[in-house]
């Protein structure tokens, strides 16, 4: 089944980009939540007609976002985390500590586009991939410390 994205959704595609689905998936879930539509032969037209209206637009929004991954390039975080005995925190390191500690450095990037790739075990310095843009994507550097 094929449809066109209304919204961004992590591992399936961008907002107007046209993947093909499970038909369940696409008329069950995607369809009545609003996050796509059918891809008839007219909404095809629409759509080619929205992108190239919006080209412009887009091109400065990935100028913005370029400038916004070359400044979390030069950013470390500090993450508190409880620290056991043996070196290992109790708990996790989540993506929506490392959005409010990137809220705190004054850059409002929502959790949902932050992923940690790498699993945190203990204290130390890691990376978690920041998606800005379709084709803009950093790394943000984070330190994990005792309390």
């Amino acid at each position: 089944m094929e449809i066109i994205l209304k919204t961004d959704i992590k591992g399936l595609g961008y907002k107007n980009d046209l993947v093909d689905v499970k038909p369940g998936y696409g008329r069950n879930y995607l369809i009545p939540q609003g996050f796509a539509v059918l891809a008839t032969s007219s909404n095809k037209r629409i759509l080619a007609e929205n992108i190239k209206q919006a080209a412009h637009k887009a091109e400065k929004i990935k100028t913005e976002a370029e400038n916004i991954a070359a400044k979390l390039a030069e950013v470390t975080l500090e993450i508190k985390a409880k620290i056991g005995e043996s070196g290992k925190i109790f708990g996790k390191v989540t993506t929506l500590q490392i959005a409010d500690a990137l809220a705190t450095q004054g850059f409002n990037i929502d959790r949902k586009k932050i992923s940690i790739n790498t699993p945190v075990e203990g204290a130390g310095e890691f990376t978690a991939e920041v998606d800005l843009h379709r084709e803009v994507k950093t790394n943000v550097k984070f330190v994990v410390v005792g309390e």
